[in-house]
């Protein structure tokens, strides 16, 4: 059962906690790391047939299995995936950024071009779920950046297909391949490419603590998005909501994973007790009670605060990857939220209209790491390179500047550098 405090009985630190074991899984994933880079293809399909019992003959989809899977998927789903698609396009298109150039007239230009990653990798999960919402959030940024070739790794089933939904939605989001692997090898394949697989530049996508640990290991060789931890979710509320739906929102989070963490500060008293009540009620009959029931009992907690204002203080301690204010004027608590991945205002926009089809993106910052990053964005899939020109008039104007700040770092090499140069006049 969920437990309730008050702020003077729990400390920030503790609300999050999760009791995370990982014993070897550093030692592990290397081992696998090193496996596919000595091995290749081979590897892969030893390790396809022992985690994911499939027999493969080839490791990527083809083009037909591609279709046969978007045929298999009801066109009701087909047109939600569109609509998702469309929102989440229509939001991160405004994410794009552009060149600039400073021209005075002086002699000196300077700038800066943005420039799309060449080859992104995504990793999408197979787990206890198929999740076609990460499909999209993940390709469709790379695709409005304008990356060249965007490719997907993901497990299969037993018999070596694709969830037909993962693969329809790769295709309406412009994926350009997608290979039947998963777990660590997968991002090995990705950093270090194999027979099939090509290296990318960039990994993003979330995954299990196997995952992670690989994409820790081979940043370096390519970027990554971030190390996601299990999600969290924490519902800032008033004595005036629905109980119901604030445990509803909840277990919206719970039934991701036994280490996931909910969380509710209200000022109410009452509220907090009610949705107590109410969480046991509706885990009682949740398809995924097993895993829910594991994440409340583990790392549930309710809050009680004095009132909305120190809840959203709170908040801004914790740094959520989601945030519900539900009040009937969030908006005046907008500008105080200073730590969050992604913020739901009001009473009427739960965690999941995020996860699937408002349109900002659902990657988020987790583990409170909101303190100091961001959501998944067109900006995770293009670099910056700067570029200066100067005339040699307007080198000369500034070189002796230069030449003696360089001594002051006893650099003299780059001190003559410029002063080879200067034009004496």
């Amino acid at each position: 059962m969920i437990k309730i405090y008050n702020t003077e009985s729990i400390s920030v630190d503790d609300i999050l906690s999760r009791d995370i074991k990982k014993s070897g899984v550093e030692d592990i994933v290397a081992g696998i790391i090193a496996n596919v880079k000595e091995n290749g293809d081979k590897a892969l399909r030893e390790y396809s047939l022992k985690f994911d019992k499939a027999e493969l003959e080839s490791l990527e989809v083809s083009d037909a299995e591609i279709e046969e899977a978007f045929d298999a998927v009801d066109e009701k789903f087909i047109g939600i995936l569109k609509k998702a698609r469309d929102n989440i396009y229509n939001f991160h298109k405004h994410q794009l950024r552009n060149n600039f150039v400073i021209n005075e007239g002086d002699g000196v230009i300077l700038g800066q071009k943005v420039i799309p990653i060449e080859k992104v990798g995504i990793y999408v999960p197979g787990g206890t779920a198929p999740l076609p919402s990460t499909v999209l959030m993940t390709a469709v940024p790379a695709m409005i950046a304008g990356v060249s070739e965007i490719v997907m790794t993901t497990p299969p089933n037993s018999e070596g297909k694709v969830n037909p939904v993962i693969l329809a939605a790769a295709k309406i989001a412009g994926v350009t391949r997608i290979f039947k692997v998963g777990g660590a090898q997968a991002i090995a394949a990705l950093a270090y490419s194999t027979e099939s697989v090509p290296a990318v530049d960039k990994i993003v996508g979330p995954g299990n603590a196997f995952v992670a640990e690989a994409k820790k290991q081979v940043f370096g060789k390519v970027a990554i998005d971030m190390i996601a931890g299990p999600s969290d979710i924490l519902v800032v509320a008033d004595g005036t909501n629905d109980a119901r739906v604030i445990a509803a929102d909840m277990l919206s989070q719970a039934e991701h994973d036994k280490l996931a963490t909910a969380v509710l500060v209200t000022d109410s008293e009452e509220l907090a007790k009610n949705v107590s009540d109410e969480i046991e009620r509706q885990l009682s009959v949740l398809p995924r009670e097993e895993i829910a029931r594991a994440s409340i009992d583990n790392n549930g907690k309710i809050i009680i605060a004095p009132d909305i204002g120190a809840a959203i203080e709170i908040a801004n301690k914790i740094a959520p990857e989601h945030l519900e204010i539900c009040v009937d004027n969030p908006f005046d608590y907008l500008n105080q939220v200073k730590n969050a991945g992604s913020v739901f205002l009001g009473k009427n926009c739960p965690e999941p209209l995020g996860d699937y089809f408002a349109g900002p993106n659902h990657t988020l910052p987790t583990n409170g790491t909101a303190r100091f990053s961001s959501p998944l964005s067109v900006d995770d899939f293009v670099k910056k390179t700067a570029f200066t020109y100067y005339t040699a008039d307007a080198l000369n104007k500034v070189c002796d500047d230069i030449a003696y700040f360089a001594e002051q770092e006893k650099l003299s090499a780059h001190a003559r550098s410029v002063t080879a140069r200067k034009n004496d006049q």
